[in-house]
């Protein structure tokens, strides 16, 4: 038996063209078209597929609805032949539904969207009014389902309004009541307020009466006590008098033995070595000079100051310090963190220390000066355990008081006229020492010499 040619038009495809939709299908309609599509893909071959459906072959039904839909239905309403080949397989899957429909008379109790979407792929004649009526019928159903739905929503939503009516009218009750009750402790509270600023008012009153009183007593106070300091002050006055007059005949009896005779001594010995030292320096001959030698003349084969050339030394010059040490009884300051921190301030502060310290120690060897060290105290985290190296006194100064301030106390305890050496950069250090009769040298001067000991 010969098989229909696959390009033949079958003989339904002639009343296609004479009924055709005026209207797109339904959505339900159109989703079970797909479905019915995508069921009956399964059971064609390949060669049976159109060309745009073939590459959704392997696909599951459930994935051909979704991803091929509206290929699926542009295929089944283009292409009469693959429709056919979808309405056998309807047939055979459904065969009632399938009769009936053809008949023009389908069974009430079937399911219209069924027979809509069975109408649209077999065509039967009429098949335009079984679509329409059914879509029909499906919209009126899906009207009927949203409008009992509504009236479930419109009946739950009066129920949560009656609720919540209920539960506004408890709320308000209750915070009636609250406020009730807090009118009624504010009421109270109020009371206890006016109760609480009289007493406090009160309590104020007697207070600066109690001030009064005080200053009263503080006033009489302070006058005894002012009394009192002046008649003490009096008393210290005599006091002193007395005990100085006492100190001057206990000294008068020790024949010298005091510190102002020890400062006298050393400040004797210091003018008579400076004498002899500047006798040296200077080379001066022995006093010849008579009053008549100081007549201006000229004399035959006398030379003039002009051929005297002019002796000094700059101020970053070593030996400059060498001079000043060099004198009597000479007594070198040495502001130590300030030529530390010029030399060397990448160094930690004990390293510092020590590095000056053994610098100082050759230099009071080879000089035979007194060398002073001061450093601040306020550097220290903790105290120092730290050996003076010989010839080297080392001070730290005390919390409160500054290295500045205790170098300018060491200058003022010495006597008027000793030659002192005191090293800083500090200009208020320098100007403040000079004032006192010592000699301010820059910290780099005293570096240069160092480098030159070790």
């Amino acid at each position: 038996m010969e098989q229909p040619d696959s390009g033949a038009v079958p003989a339904g495809a002639a009343g296609d063209a004479a009924e055709a939709l005026d209207r797109p299908l339904p959505d339900g309609v159109r989703r079970r078209v797909v479905a019915l599509v995508s069921d009956a893909f399964g059971g064609l071959t390949v060669a049976e597929l159109p060309a745009q459906l073939r590459q959704y072959a392997r696909f599951t039904p459930s994935r051909r609805a979704k991803f091929a839909g509206n290929a699926m239905a542009a295929a089944l309403e283009g292409d009469p032949v693959f429709r056919q080949r979808i309405g056998e397989r309807l047939k055979e899957g459904q065969p009632e539904l399938a009769r009936a429909v053809e008949s023009g008379a389908p069974p009430a109790a079937a399911d219209p969207v069924d027979v809509a979407a069975t109408a649209y792929v077999l065509r039967p004649a009429g098949w335009v009014k079984l679509v329409a009526a059914a879509g029909e019928e499906a919209q009126r159903a899906d009207a009927e389902r949203a409008d009992e739905a509504g009236r479930r929503e419109l009946e739950r939503l009066r129920a949560e309004l009656a609720e919540a009516r209920a539960q506004t009218r408890a709320e308000t009750e209750r915070l009636r009541t609250e406020l009730d009750a807090a009118r009624k402790e504010a009421e109270s509270l109020q009371r206890k307020l006016r109760s609480a600023q009289s007493d406090v008012k009160r309590g104020e009153a007697a207070l600066r009466r109690n001030q009064a009183d005080i200053d009263a007593v503080r006033a009489e106070a302070a006058a005894q006590v002012s009394a009192a300091e002046s008649e003490t002050r009096r008393l210290k006055a005599r006091l002193g008098e007395t005990e100085a007059a006492l100190e001057a005949s206990r000294r008068a009896a020790r024949e010298g033995r005091s510190v102002e005779d020890m400062r006298l001594r050393l400040l004797l010995d210091t003018v008579l070595e400076a004498a002899q030292g500047l006798r040296r320096e200077l080379a001066l001959p022995p006093v010849s000079v008579h009053p008549a030698d100081t007549v201006d003349a000229v004399e035959p084969g006398r030379m003039s100051p002009k051929d005297i050339a002019a002796r000094a030394l700059s101020e970053t010059d070593p030996a400059l310090l060498d001079q000043l040490l060099a004198l009597p009884q000479a007594h070198l300051v040495v502001d130590g963190y300030n030529v530390t921190k010029t030399g060397y301030p990448t160094m930690p502060l004990e390293k510092q220390r020590l590095r000056l310290l053994g610098g100082l120690s050759a230099l009071a060897a080879r000089t035979g000066a007194e060398v002073t060290c001061v450093f601040d105290g306020a550097e220290l985290a903790a105290p120092v355990l730290l050996a003076p190296p010989r010839g080297v006194r080392v001070l730290f100064s005390k919390p409160g008081v500054t290295a500045d301030e205790l170098i300018r106390q060491l200058v003022r305890a010495e006597p008027p006229g000793r030659p002192v050496v005191v090293v800083s950069t500090d200009r208020e250090v320098a100007d403040g020492v000079a004032k006192s009769g010592a000699r301010p040298v820059a910290s780099a001067l005293l570096l240069k010499r160092l480098s030159r000991v070790s």
